[in-house]
């Protein structure tokens, strides 16, 4: 049967194939219909002038040859030399072998037809398929031919066969029916068939995949299947995932991509493209596409979810465009342009890119310009500006009105004021975060605060701390945050002026939902009030603000509260908070009350120890140097007993009485829970080790808590041996020759002189060149104060005579 189906007509074999034809009635070959040269029938046939007849084409490559060799032109067949190489066409003989073929061929077809069902062997099914595949690739009226045959549908049946080979088969078969013939292409695209097609683009087998993203392509080339393709799930995705794939080869991927190229004609597929990461389309039809498609399609690029990489293609791509269409379309226009910069300012680098392409000006004059834009279009606006100003771009070199006005100029941040007051909470949330993004940088942070203070809007910018809407509170509170180093004594005065803004900030800070960035700013907001405010401290003692601060460390230190990206500035404010209650210790005795009470001293201490958060070590620190400074006016000291009867008469005979267990420094009795004593809970020696820090305000802190213990008031003696007890002399002579900051040098000088005092470490001293060099750098360069201390250390040294008297005596 195969002789029947392969196209090939060899003689040799011709008498079975005869024998075959004649049974399944195809008229027999006969031998003038085959070139002596092809052993092929004969498509043109030509006659010689001895009347031989070949194929055209085999007979000019016999002559071709013979020149190319230098031979004699001769007839192939009977060897006879020509007279001429004229080509006389057999036109009567090639009609007759048309004829032929059409009558054969009309007969194998109808046995194909008979083959192509699932009962049939393989063989006869890739046999009858192969036999469709040659006839319409070797003339298109074949397609006519088996469209009209009804093969079609029964070609596509194939696809649901079971073998691998017949379905591939199938799909290269139906690719050559349909090429360049749109009736066939509307044929097939009947039904399901090419949701199908589509399935074979996730075989694992690659050959099927291939075929079919070759049948997809050709299908893609007719407008009218465009939408039907892109309509079916998947499809797009898949084919776009293809484009990008390193596992296909170059050809499937080529294809696939062609494939796109087409379906693009229709604007449902450009925004399923985009929507699985293919924007390019879309973006051309923002640039180029009429302006109704300009419209649909930037309105779809508001919607989309886009990643950071992609925000910032398509700003540098449409970005100028989409700004051009927001400065001067209809509302329709600019509503779809603002969506659409609207999503793409969420990124900051994207946001940089949209103001060097000249977002800044419209966007502002849109916002103040009453009657420029609906309120549901201010509140896009004011989201966008939000964004472009949070994107760290330094917006102060931008100008957006007359006389180089920028910004922060008076008159402009006094109209975002006046319209946070005058807008409904989402669009006063959008310009608080404006104002948040100037203020986060310190180029633009005073202008804001002058604009304040000049327009006085102090008091309605904290009154927000008290509104429900969750994200507008956070906001008001990152912009105090930003604004309290600036102007913590109006915001101090402001909280205690008002009735519930302090307990408000409070209860953010209290929540236990974990650790938000809310709780972490309204933390960092009144860390940065004055913490000499004794009126603020005491409000806070009366609502019990401490006692929930100190839960809320306890808690973190524990373990208890972690996870969180805001658990260090959150730590850090907390800590700051309270260690404001050790600065009030003198004037407020229930401060005192209560640092006993919840044992503040050993907490402060315990934080020494939180390594890698600076801030938090070097609060601790100061805490304690305020707890111990008050601990020689907290220690209680002991009631020596009456002497006795016989020490009244002789005193001769009388005895000193002896106390135990009194502090060394203090001369009292001592703990760390209630007069905060440094000596205990090993304090000093965490004190100590805080000098080797590489933060040199941690170690100006630490310096500063162990000069407690050398203070006057205290047995300075014996503070000079618990230091050297605790090994920490020597890390503060190395403070003092590092000489890191003027602070630090100042610090180091008061405490080395009081050290010197000892005669055994001014012996020891005396012989080190460093120490001595140093002191007399301070004695030269330093402020007078610290000048007159480094003449009496190096006085303890020899190294200036007792009766120099540079300076006056201090007392």
């Amino acid at each position: 049967m195969a002789g029947s189906w392969d196209g090939s007509y060899d003689p040799g074999s011709q008498s079975d194939d005869s024998h075959h034809f004649e049974r399944l009635h195809i008229e027999p070959l006969y031998d003038a219909f085959v070139c002596p040269l092809t052993k092929q029938v004969m498509r043109d046939p030509v006659t010689l002038e001895n009347g031989q007849t070949f194929e055209r084409e085999a007979i000019e490559k016999w002559f071709k040859e013979c020149r190319e060799s230098g031979r004699r032109l001769v007839c192939p067949l009977t060897q006879k030399e020509l007279k001429s190489a004229d080509l006389n066409p057999s036109i009567a003989l090639r009609n007759t072998i048309e004829e032929w073929t059409t009558r054969n061929e009309a007969a194998q077809l109808d046995m194909a037809r008979r083959s192509l069902n699932m009962n049939s062997s393989e063989d006869d099914v890739l046999l009858s398929l192969r036999f469709i595949q040659r006839i319409c690739q070797k003339n298109r009226s074949n397609k006519h031919v088996v469209r009209n045959a009804d093969l079609i549908p029964m070609i596509v049946d194939m696809l649901k066969s079971s073998s691998r080979k017949v379905r591939c088969k199938a799909l290269e078969t139906l690719l050559a029916v349909v090429e360049e013939d749109e009736d066939n292409k509307a044929i097939l695209a009947e039904g399901d068939t090419v949701r199908t097609i589509v399935k074979f683009l996730s075989h694992e087998q690659s050959k099927e995949r291939e075929e079919a993203v070759s049948l997809l392509y050709e299908l893609s080339k007719s407008e009218a299947l465009c939408e039907k393709i892109g309509s079916i799930n998947g499809a797009i995705l898949i084919l776009v995932g293809m484009t990008s794939s390193k596992s296909e080869n170059i050809s499937t991927v080529e294809k696939a991509d062609k494939t796109l190229e087409n379906l693009e004609k229709c604007e449902n597929n450009v925004r399923q493209m985009a929507e699985n990461g293919r924007l390019q389309p879309l973006l051309t039809q923002i640039l180029e596409g009429p302006p109704e498609t300009k419209l649909s399609m930037a309105a779809y690029l508001g919607d989309l979810v886009l990643n950071n990489d992609v925000k910032v293609h398509v700003a540098k791509t449409v970005g100028e465009s989409l700004i051009n269409i927001m400065k001067s379309g209809n509302m329709q226009s600019r509503e779809a342009a603002l969506k659409a910069l609207n999503q793409i300012s969420s990124f900051d680098a994207s946001s940089k890119v949209l103001i060097e392409a000249g977002i800044l000006p419209p966007l502002v004059r849109d916002l103040f310009t009453v009657g420029q834009l609906p309120m549901r279009l201010k509140e896009v606006s004011a989201t966008i500006l939000s964004n472009v100003v949070n994107s760290g771009y330094d917006v102060d070199s931008i100008p957006i009105g007359p006389d180089h006005q920028t910004l922060v100029s008076e008159d402009n941040v006094h109209n975002l004021l006046h319209l946070i007051s005058n807008t409904g909470p989402p669009i006063e949330c959008k310009l608080l975060q404006v104002l948040v993004g100037l203020t986060n940088s310190p180029t633009t942070v005073l202008n804001v605060v002058a604009a304040i203070k000049s327009s006085g809007a102090t008091i309605s910018l904290v009154q927000f701390i008290e509104v429900p809407q969750k994200d507008l509170r956070m906001a008001s509170i990152k912009l105090l945050q930003n604004l309290s180093p600036h102007m913590g004594q109006e915001l101090a005065d402001a909280l205690r002026g008002t009735v519930g803004q302090l307990s408000s900030l409070i209860r953010v800070i209290s929540e236990n939902t974990g650790i938000s960035e809310e709780q972490a700013a309204a933390a960092g907001l009144l860390a940065e009030l004055p913490e000499r405010d004794l009126g603020l401290t005491r409000q806070m003692l009366d609502e019990g603000a401490f006692q929930l601060i100190i839960s809320r460390v306890v808690k973190i230190k524990q373990g208890d509260i972690r996870g969180t990206r805001f658990v260090t500035p959150f730590l850090e404010g907390l800590v700051r908070v309270l260690a404001r209650v050790t600065f009030v210790l003198s004037d407020e005795p229930d401060a005192v009350s209560l640092c006993r009470e919840y044992g503040l001293a050993a907490l402060f201490v315990d934080l020494l120890q939180t390594n890698g958060i600076d801030n938090v070590q070097m609060v601790s620190a100061a805490a304690l140097e305020n707890l111990s400074l008050e601990s020689k006016n907290l220690t209680r000291l002991p009631e020596m007993p009456p002497p006795g009867v016989c020490a009244t008469i002789f005193p001769c005979f009388s005895k000193q009485a002896v106390i135990t267990g009194l502090c060394r420094v203090h001369r009292g009795t001592c703990s760390l829970k209630e007069s905060f004593c440094l000596l205990e809970g090993r304090a000093v020696h965490k004190l100590v080790a805080l000098l080797d820090h590489t933060n040199a305000k941690v170690v100006e802190a630490a310096l500063a808590a162990l000069s407690t213990l050398l203070d006057d008031g205290v047995d300075i003696e014996q503070g000079v041996s618990v230091l050297c007890e605790a090994e920490g002399i020597k890390p503060i002579l190395d403070v003092l020759l590092e000489k890191q900051t003027e602070n630090l040098r100042r610090r180091a000088v008061w405490v080395v002189e009081r050290l010197l005092r000892n005669d055994d470490i001014a012996y020891e001293v005396s012989v080190d060149q460093n120490v001595s060099t140093a002191l007399v750098d301070a004695f030269h360069h330093a402020d007078y104060r610290t000048r007159q201390i480094a003449e009496r250390a190096l006085k303890h040294v020899d190294k200036i005579p007792n009766f120099s008297g540079i300076f006056p005596n201090m007392g």
